[in-house]
């Protein structure tokens, strides 16, 4: 496949996926970051580094594309992040009100806290991060496919008509798949006496 062909096919995934890239953006771009980038810019600087690398797009072809373009929307956070809070580029910092607070979204667009209280209520900051550190662990021993719907809705927000066009698959598919992934979740997570009915 030539660059031309794989930048036109870039171009088409990047348009169908506007909207939940957006919205990605949106939860996940820091508020002191806001003075400074609209969500808009960071798909902007997405798309660039998109663009730039057309090798990343042509090959995996078995990995959905949405996935491939939310893995650089979340580089070009992160080098945001570097570039505008670093220990040398500090001045953002001083921009933030004391109205601003910024939430528990990690970039990597894993928001492990309210993944995690969907499962259980963590009694301390020491329980919340041993159990962040279990979910990851147990994410992370699923397969492909079971880690893909769980990223899809329940750390990107996406509805399950979303997900079946992502996955490529009828949305009673999707429906069926994401079901059948919480429920291995759930039971390699109650492996886990902090996951565990009671627990403290």
């Amino acid at each position: 496949m030539n660059d031309a062909h794989t930048s036109t096919l870039l171009a088409r995934a990047f348009t169908e996926n506007r909207e939940r890239l957006l919205a990605l953006a949106e939860r996940n771009l820091k508020p002191v970051l806001l003075k400074r980038f609209s969500p808009d810019d960071v798909l902007s600087a997405t798309y660039e580094a998109c663009a730039k690398r057309p090798a990343y797009f042509a090959t995996h072809t078995d990995v959905p594309v949405y996935f491939k373009l939310r893995t650089l929307l979340f580089q070009t956070l992160a080098d945001l992040e570097r570039k505008n809070l670093g220990a040398d580029a500090r001045d953002a910092y001083r921009e933030v009100s004391v109205a601003d607070a910024p939430d528990e979204t990690a970039v990597g667009g894993l928001n492990w806290g309210l993944f995690a209280a969907d499962v259980t209520s963590p009694a301390s900051r020491v329980d919340r991060d041993e159990r962040h550190k279990f979910l990851r662990a147990a994410l992370d021993a699923l397969s492909a496919a079971d880690r893909q719907i769980l990223i899809l809705r329940h750390f990107d927000g996406l509805g399950n008509g979303d997900c079946a066009a992502i996955l490529g698959i009828e949305p009673k598919a999707a429906s069926i798949r994401h079901v059948r992934a919480l429920e291995r979740l759930q039971r390699k997570l109650t492996e886990v006496s902090c996951f565990r009915t009671g627990a403290r």
